[in-house]
Formats: C-alpha cells, sequence, structure tokens
C-alpha cells in the first residue's frame, strides 16, 4: 500500500549532525504513526521517535534532547534530525508505518507496522 524510502544517514564524527528522510509513496494513510526505529550493530531493533496523526511526538529518553521528529504531509515525507550524535548513536535507521490504534504506545509495536524501508546507515566515529 504505502512505500517507503529513507536517506540522509553517512559517516560522522561524534558532535555531529544528519538529518534522515523517509519518502512516502502509494497509497499513503494519514492515520499512520511515522516511527523511527535504529538497529545498533550487534543489539536488537528500538524504537527511537514517533509522531502520530495529531502530532503529538515521543522519544526513545536516549535521544531526548538531541534529536527531532517531524512529518510534511504535502510531501509525504518523514524526517529525523540528529544533533550532537554519539558513538552510540550508530545504528541501521528504519523508519515504518505503523497502524493506528486506541492502544496507548502504539507507534512503538513494530509487529503493528505495515510497511519498512530499507534502512539508512548512521555510522558516529570517536
Amino acid at each position: 500500500q504505502v512505500q517507503l524510502k529513507e536517506s540522509g544517514g553517512g559517516s560522522v564524527q561524534a558532535g555531529g549532525s544528519l538529518r534522515l528522510s523517509c519518502a512516502a509513496s502509494g497509497h499513503t494513510n494519514n492515520k499512520y504513526c511515522m516511527t523511527w526505529f535504529r538497529q545498533p550493530p550487534g543489539k536488537e531493533r528500538e524504537g527511537v521517535a514517533s509522531i502520530e496523526p495529531d502530532g503529538t511526538t515521543d522519544y526513545a529518553n536516549s535521544v531526548k534532547g538531541r534529536f527531532t521528529i517531524s512529518l510534511d504531509n504535502g510531501n509525504n515525507t518523514l524526517y529525523l534530525q540528529l544533533n550532537s550524535l554519539k558513538t552510540e548513536d550508530t545504528a541501521m535507521y528504519y523508519c515504518a508505518a505503523v497502524s493506528f490504534s486506541w492502544v496507548r504506545g502504539y507507534c512503538w509495536n513494530q509487529m503493528n507496522a505495515d510497511a519498512w524501508g530499507h534502512g539508512t546507515l548512521v555510522n558516529v566515529s570517536s
């Protein structure tokens, strides 16, 4: 129904910044919660940031104050601004469209994701 494609990853030094983009195409749905996940090397995929259809945002504690999620409905593009990057931010970053639910915290449920991008790699060096 909807296709997602991430871009903007790269290699940066600690303290640097990146802006990730997730372009949506196909049959977009404005009831999706759009969520960024990441998978560090050797670790499980984890939620990073989410934005609900009404604009409400949420962040993992590890990135609060450093990352900012935003959604441009006009361009069908999800963004993640990554500032003050740390080596522990190194990961493959994925965007996902999560089906709306009245269940609290639904944005973070990977099982409810209807679409995934293929990921964009962020590598933060010391």
